[in-house]
């Protein structure tokens, strides 16, 4: 019997409709940003950042959670010794950064919320170490500052081994010329960059493998890649914000951008109005993506309304800026590449496919 994210305990259809209730709710107190100068922009509900507006710049503001890798890298501590917890801070931040600059906000400030049942966590002096020197990292690769946090004991909320690690940015962009709008157009290029591996998303059904397999993150993941299960999972996310930036410099309008975690490649979609994304490039899956579709086994359609399958950030562009747009992705040192192209197919939202004979229909993300 093949393997989904639900059967790991998450519910996208429950979660979503949260999420929306949230929304709703959250407009009615829109009015009382006036009192401090600011307003709220119409179609920055729903998005990855939360925009406030000025007369002159935009503050942009994100809250985000890495999820359950870090007990991956507990698992394999405690099997091997190895830490890897500069990785999960790095994630971490990354996770947060890399929603943040989707509206074209570059990060100000980033916060840590680190909650633990029993603050014993922080006497294992190289796994805190490990934390406090990635968080710096990950705040130094996304130029921020480290701006402070908060370490609550929550004893019977979380448990005692565990360390539960969120936190929160706070970006601008100036002038307001630099804030993406989703001001996408059928014929628009679409332009992939790489990620490291499962980054920050899925990590509840790769734990459910784990527990399947004989020898656990120490079973090799083979396909021409040395690496184990577990040491190939904690690979430190790609954070995005230099490319964006570098988009910045070189006046190169970025029209629309997706930082593709959940919902794996139907994230793609996430833009309010219908267009049909069609990838005609598709690179083969990383070596990992392979072993978690065999080892699961999970079938070809669970793999990419899940997982990143090797892709973390999207960037739509006109096709005349597509070249230019991949050549400042390069400078800034990402692997990059134009994947496919906007369609407009009257009132349809999808994206599509063909070579892999994949189709997911707007009805199967609702962020919104």
């Amino acid at each position: 019997m093949s393997l989904s994210y639900e059967s790991s305990g998450v519910r996208y259809d429950q979660l979503d409709a949260f999420k929306r209730a949230c929304q709703r709710a959250a407009r009615t107190t829109a009015v009382l940003l006036k009192d401090h100068g600011y307003a709220e922009p119409a179609s920055t509900r729903g998005e990855s950042a939360y925009l406030m507006e000025a007369a002159d710049h935009y503050l942009a503001h994100v809250e985000e959670g890495l999820g359950t890798k870090n007990l991956v890298a507990d698992a394999v501590y405690a099997q091997t010794g190895q830490c890897f917890y500069r990785q999960i801070a790095i994630d971490t931040v990354a996770t947060i950064v890399n929603d943040l600059i989707t509206c074209g906000a570059l990060p100000i400030s980033v916060a840590m919320h680190a909650a633990v049942g029993d603050s014993d966590w922080f006497s294992d002096a190289k796994r805190m170490q490990q934390l406090v020197d990635g968080w710096a990292e990950g705040c130094q690769q996304a130029g921020a500052v480290w701006g402070g946090g908060e370490t609550p004991t929550l004893r019977g909320v979380v448990e005692k081994s565990a360390i539960v690690l969120a936190g929160s940015a706070v970006g601008k962009i100036e002038p307001k010329s630099r804030r993406i709008t989703g001001e996408v157009r059928a014929g628009d290029a679409i332009i992939f960059l790489a990620s490291s591996g499962v980054q920050t998303n899925g990590l509840s059904l790769c734990r459910l493998i784990a527990d399947k397999l004989p020898q656990g993150y120490r079973t090799p993941i083979g396909h021409g890649d040395t690496r184990l299960y577990g040491e190939a999972l904690l690979a430190p996310s790609v954070i995005y914000v230099a490319f964006v930036r570098e988009c910045q410099r070189r006046n190169l309008k970025l029209n629309y951008v997706s930082h593709v975690t959940g919902h794996g490649w139907r994230k793609l979609m996430r833009l309010e109005e219908p267009f049909v994304y069609e990838i005609t490039n598709v690179r083969p899956a990383p070596p990992l993506f392979q072993f978690l579709e065999e080892a699961g086994p999970i079938t070809r359609r669970e793999m990419y309304a899940t997982f990143n399958q090797g892709v973390g950030f999207a960037a739509y562009v006109s096709a005349e800026n597509a070249e230019a747009t991949l050549a400042a992705a390069k400078a800034a040192g990402y692997d990059a590449w134009i994947a496919g192209r906007v369609k407009k197919e009257g009132p349809r939202k999808a994206v599509v496919i063909p070579s892999l004979d994949l189709t997911f229909e707007g009805d199967t993300l609702q962020v919104r």
